[in-house]
């Protein structure tokens, strides 16, 4: 089966990322296309992008740039669990994305955006040239959670409900199709 990564791309104490990036995962497992792998970024814990050399070359000095390319280059595809700040992404996931290049590329990712009443839908929109730039492949289907924190209990767990569940089979659906035809891009 592919493998599925999902990035969780909030870093900050008291974030609700990681409630909706269990949910993700627990949806991609249940979709069955997939094996799944939830990765938070902050306890990958990359300091600013540190590298000597540029990341075409995939020469990379540091070990935590070695572990975090193992894992990106070992994925098909991607979900990004992403929060909207002022408008656009989180500053830990551009890093992450600039840390590789070759890992990246031919794969396909989707979105689990929140926030206010924009779901996170302009953090979605504003990462899109960043991705082309590494030959990323943004699919249309998305999780887009707006006011999400209500859907927080008390014991910090996400609530879906059925418009959630059936958006995020909608993207996996869509992530399984982009994954065989571009793993044929990738070999060949």
């Amino acid at each position: 089966m592919p493998k599925l990564v999902v990035i969780i791309a909030s870093t900050r104490p008291g974030r609700i990322g990681p409630s909706i990036g269990t949910w993700v995962a627990e949806q991609a497992t249940a979709h069955g296309a997939f094996d799944v792998e939830l990765v938070d970024l902050a306890e990958v814990d990359l300091p600013m992008f540190n590298e000597p050399r540029h990341p075409r070359l995939g020469d990379y000095a540091h070990d935590h740039t070695k572990e975090w390319a193992a894992t990106v280059a070992a994925a098909d595809a991607f979900v990004f669990v992403m929060p909207e700040y002022n408008h656009s992404f989180t500053a830990p996931l551009k890093n992450a994305l600039d840390f590789l290049s070759a890992e990246w590329q031919h794969k396909p990712v989707g979105f689990a955006s929140y926030g206010g009443i924009a779901a996170g839908t302009r953090a979605v929109q504003a990462i899109k040239p960043v991705l082309a730039a590494l030959d990323l492949v943004p699919v249309t289907p998305a999780v887009a959670l707006a006011m999400v924190g209500q859907k927080i209990g008390s014991d910090g767990q996400l609530t879906a409900d059925a418009a959630m569940d059936a958006a995020a089979k909608v993207m996996f659906d869509e992530l399984a199709r982009w994954t065989v035809t571009l793993a044929a891009l990738r070999t060949s």
